[in-house]
């Protein structure tokens, strides 16, 4: 949430945690990871997706102001698919990362907001219809107990997070922001290495969702004239994979990259990469690794998965 006044202060200890684990992801460097397969299997549930409308590499304006660009947003999925990270980069040097995930013990959502201001706001709450809508407390500038409330809404175009506030108790609120999220429209600011980054993230998660079958995520990334080439020569549509991916005739014990290469050119990008499948296709069992390419190119709606080409897979030897 993108807080406009002072909000609760954070401790110094937590926000160096917090901000340290944000550079890490910043600066590609990974923690130790969990065996194979685990993580996404741990998120693949629908609930822990309710909340993907949001993913995405966005302009923010308000809603007042449709013609000025007050932040660019960033929103990535990490961790096996089970948390989102928002990255907030305000015109104004306001700079905000924000975690957001299902807390299935709970059946609550939780998302925690920290900033280069010593900012901190904790919210929860749940999908209800098609709005996610999280509450917390903060405090005003003269330390008054405050409440707040996030709804973030997909809407023709983008994506609209509306703000609230009450300072007794709820029964009455004030608007606090309303804002809307566009697609990034590519400048002369923006660096292949960034690029990269968001593609890379994208075909990660593009192969988690076939691993979990999951065909809103896939129908998302999948550009509509999505093509792929099998190494026997097959093609297939998108809905040919959206419609395996309903029918469920294939499960996946394994669905990850290996030695994953991500190259730029403009607004086209290609990813390389080995991807080992275990599972099953029916009654037929199947673990190979197959060397595969990827091509994405940048449309009005964001980055789109246009075309792939895989091997075919070599025999099996000792």
């Amino acid at each position: 949430m993108k807080a406009r006044t002072l909000m609760r202060n954070a401790s110094v200890t937590l926000a160096a945690i917090l901000f340290a684990t944000v550079a890490n992801v910043r600066d590609g460097r990974a923690g130790t990871p969990a065996p194979a397969g685990e993580a996404a299997d741990a998120c693949a549930a629908p609930e822990y997706h309710q909340f993907d409308f949001w993913i995405g590499d966005w302009d923010a304006f308000d809603l007042d102001k449709p013609d000025v660009t007050v932040a660019r947003n960033r929103v990535h999925i990490i961790l096996g698919g089970c948390v989102l990270l928002e990255d907030y980069l305000g015109a104004d040097g306001h700079e905000g990362q924000s975690f957001s995930i299902y807390d299935a013990s709970r059946k609550v959502w939780h998302q925690s907001w920290v900033t280069n201001r010593g900012q901190l706001l904790v919210i929860e709450g749940k999908m209800e219809g098609d709005e996610m809508v999280l509450s917390g407390a903060d405090k005003d500038a003269n330390g008054h107990d405050r409440l707040v409330r996030g709804i973030w809404k997909p809407v023709p175009g983008g994506v609209r997070e509306t703000a609230v506030r009450s300072s007794d108790g709820g029964k009455t609120w004030q608007p606090w922001f309303d804002m809307m999220f566009r697609p990034h429209a590519a400048d002369a600011s923006d660096s292949p290495g960034d690029d990269a980054k968001i593609v890379a993230a994208l075909d990660s998660e593009y192969q988690a969702a076939v691993k979990r079958n999951d065909s809103a995520a896939m129908d998302r990334i999948l550009a509509d004239d999505f093509v792929l080439v099998t190494g026997s020569g097959k093609t297939n549509t998108k809905q040919d994979l959206l419609s395996d991916a309903r029918s469920g005739k294939d499960t996946y014990e394994h669905n990850e990259e290996l030695e994953k290469k991500v190259r730029v050119y403009g607004d086209t990008a290609i990813v390389t990469a080995k991807l080992w499948e275990k599972g099953k296709s029916g009654d037929r069992e199947f673990d190979h690794t197959i060397w595969f390419s990827d091509t994405y190119v940048r449309r009005p709606g964001g980055w789109k998965y246009v075309f792939g080409q895989s091997s075919y897979p070599p025999p099996n030897t000792p």
